[in-house]
């Protein structure tokens, strides 16, 4: 079987990387490793997803990050929020690495635990749920996130995601709309598209 990030336990051989990158003004210590996604930087989509989200006017409560890789998401909205962020992912080493980098860079108000997608998440009424998702799992995946992500959101709650527009992004929105009856691309930055709905 292909080995890929999006599976629970990869079988490649451990390639640990440390580097830093600047994230809503604080400069964080970042482990990575083999098999997991963007091991080598902050991949641009989730960049730009980190600087479009506004947590201010959200209801109050926890933000779910399905899909955290090793962490640069969850922990930097947790970090400049102060909210209680839930971060998941399938992947073994992916968690394992996010655990890592929120006690190295002091981040606590964390919750980072094994889930695929929402089968082991700790609540019903998420203010938020933010996702990069794993597009090579396929749209079926991407829908899913979208499509189940309406039952765990509390009212006003948002769901927000960034796709390519050459992976999907109309068909994300398209999906997005059919389930929460609007979908609004708030941000546009070379090619991704930061889509976002209200419950």
């Amino acid at each position: 079987m292909a080995n890929h990030y999006y599976q629970t336990n990869p079988e490649s051989a451990h390639e640990i990387l440390e580097w830093s990158f600047v994230l809503l003004g604080k400069n964080f210590q970042f482990i990575t490793d083999s098999g997991v996604f963007s091991k080598n930087t902050v991949d641009y989509g989730s960049r730009v997803l980190i600087q479009a989200f506004n947590w201010e006017e959200l209801p109050e409560g926890k933000i779910l990050e399905v899909g955290c890789g090793y962490g640069p998401i969850g922990l930097a909205v947790a970090h400049a929020s102060g909210r209680q962020v839930e971060m998941t992912d399938v992947n073994e080493r992916a968690v394992y690495l996010a655990e890592q980098n929120a006690v190295k860079n002091q981040v606590e108000n964390v919750d980072i635990h094994l889930s695929n997608i929402y089968a082991d998440v700790h609540e019903k009424n998420y203010a938020a749920i933010l996702s990069n998702p794993p597009i090579r799992a396929g749209k079926k995946v991407v829908h899913q996130i979208i499509e189940e992500g309406y039952d765990y959101l509390q009212e006003a709650g948002t769901l927000t995601i960034v796709v390519q527009k050459k992976q999907g992004a109309p068909s994300a929105q398209k999906k997005m709309d059919e389930v929460f009856s609007n979908a609004t691309v708030i941000k546009k930055d070379k090619g991704y598209y930061i889509i976002q709905s209200i419950k």
